[in-house]
C-alpha cells in the first residue's frame, strides 16, 4: 500500500522521543501508523495489532520493561471508537495502563484473567476513549520470546517488519526509541503537555524474579545505571510540563510480594520528590495498588493483566497513609487503570473486568 504524505495527516497529538518520532502526526480521520507506514481504515481490522516499540528478549519479557502500543487487538473494539473520545467530553489525553500481562508459554498463550481483561479494556476504551495503550512491563511469559518470527506473535500481531533488526533490537516494526525515552503530549485546544519518562528499571536497578520475593541487588552494568540516572536527573530538571509521569516496571512503593524497590527508593524516589512529578507509573507485583506519599505523588501500580496475587506482606514497608487502594483478590478477573488528563485535573480509574469502578482519585497539574 502506498504511503501517506506527512503533509496530509493533521496533527493530532505530536509525541517525540529520544532519537526517534513516535507517533508522528497521528490522525483519526487519516489513519494510523503501522510499521510506521500511514494506513487507510479501511486497511484495519479490529484484529490487527498494531505499533509495538520493541520486543526484546530478557527474563521479563523485554530488556526494555515497558512500551506504548495502540490497542487494535480486540473483535469488540471498533476502529472508529478506538481514540476518538466521546462527543463534547472536553479536551483530553487518555490511556489506560496495564501491566504484567504476559500470558503462558504455551497455547493457547493467554490466561483466562487476562482475556476477561482485554475483553473489558476493549470495550473501555471504545466507550471512554483512548489515545494509546500504556504496558508497564512482563510482556511474554515466563521467558520472553526468541525473536519477531516467534510463534507466540501468529497469536497476537500482524504488522509489517520493515527495517532488519539486529540481536540486541529486536522489535516487529524495526523503529523504536532507546532503552529509556521521552514522550511529549499536547492536550489538544489547550496550553496544557503533559510528558512521561520511560525507565528501564532492569539496567537501573537488576534483574529480579518475577515469582520470587527477589529485589533487584544490583545493575549488571553500573556505568549503563548511572548514564540513565543522569539522563533522568536531566529530563526532569528541564520539565516545565503541566504533568510529569515517570514508567518503570519495578514500583517505587508496594506493599505486596516486592514489597517497595530499594534501588528505586535510594536514586529514583528522591528526585520524584524534588522536581514535583505527578506521578509514577509500574507493575511487577500481581495486583492493584494506588499509593500517595505527603508530598502528593500519586503511586500508580497496575500488575494484574494476567495473574492475581493477594499478599500484603510488605504493608510494614510502606509508611502509614500512603496506601489508599489495593485489589489483591478477584482472580480471573483481572485489573487495569485508566488515566485522563486536562488541563485541569488528571483522573486516575481502577476498572475491574465487567466494567466495575473499583477506586478512583484525582490529581492536579504541578506548581512550578
Amino acid at each position: 500500500m502506498e504511503d501517506l504524505p506527512d503533509n496530509k495527516a493533521p496533527e493530532r497529538h505530536t509525541v517525540t522521543a529520544e532519537g526517534a518520532s513516535v507517533f508522528t502526526r497521528f490522525s483519526f480521520q487519516v489513519g494510523r501508523l503501522r510499521a510506521y507506514e500511514w494506513l487507510s481504515r479501511n486497511d484495519i481490522t479490529p484484529a490487527h495489532m498494531c505499533l509495538w516499540h520493541r520486543a526484546l528478549k530478557e527474563r521479563h519479557g523485554f530488556t526494555m520493561e515497558m512500551f506504548v502500543f495502540l490497542l487494535t487487538i480486540l473483535p469488540c473494539v471498533a476502529p472508529k471508537t478506538l481514540f476518538n473520545p466521546p462527543e463534547g467530553s472536553e479536551s483530553s489525553l487518555r490511556f489506560a495502563v496495564i501491566g504484567d500481562w504476559g500470558g503462558l508459554p504455551l497455547p493457547p498463550y493467554h490466561t483466562k484473567q487476562e482475556a476477561h481483561v482485554a475483553a473489558e479494556l476493549g470495550r473501555t476504551v471504545a466507550n471512554w476513549g483512548a489515545d494509546f495503550i500504556l504496558s508497564v512491563g512482563d510482556n511474554f511469559y515466563y521467558d520472553g520470546v526468541k525473536n519477531v518470527t516467534d510463534p507466540r506473535f501468529k497469536w497476537l500481531v500482524e504488522v509489517e517488519v520493515k527495517t532488519p533488526m539486529d540481536s540486541h533490537k529486536n522489535s516487529v516494526n524495526g523503529k523504536f526509541p532507546d532503552l529509556y525515552y521521552d514522550l511529549s503530549f499536547k492536550i489538544p485546544d489547550t496550553n496544557a503537555s503533559v510528558r512521561l519518562l520511560m525507565l528501564d528499571t532492569i539496567v537501573l536497578c537488576g534483574n529480579s524474579d518475577d515469582f520470587h520475593e527477589d529485589q533487584p541487588m544490583v545493575a549488571a552494568n553500573p556505568k549503563m545505571a548511572n548514564i540513565q540516572l543522569d539522563w533522568l536527573i536531566k529530563k526532569l530538571e528541564t520539565a516545565k510540563d503541566d504533568y510529569v509521569l515517570v514508567v518503570g516496571h519495578y514500583p517505587v512503593w508496594s506493599i505486596a510480594e516486592h514489597g517497595p524497590t530499594h534501588c528505586l527508593l535510594h536514586h529514583v524516589e528522591p528526585l520524584l520528590k524534588k522536581y514535583k512529578v505527578t506521578a509514577y507509573l509500574s507493575g511487577h507485583d500481581h495486583n492493584m495498588q494506588y499509593l500517595q506519599d505527603d508530598s502528593g505523588i500519586g503511586y500508580v501500580l497496575s500488575g494484574a493483566g494476567n495473574f492475581m496475587e493477594n499478599s500484603r506482606k510488605h504493608e510494614a514497608a510502606v509508611p502509614m497513609g500512603y496506601l489508599r487502594f489495593f485489589l489483591g483478590e478477584g482472580e480471573p478477573m483481572g485489573s487495569f487503570a485508566y488515566i485522563k488528563i486536562t488541563a485541569k485535573k488528571m483522573d486516575i480509574t481502577y476498572i475491574q473486568s465487567g466494567g466495575k469502578s473499583l477506586f478512583q482519585t484525582t490529581l492536579h497539574p504541578r506548581q512550578l
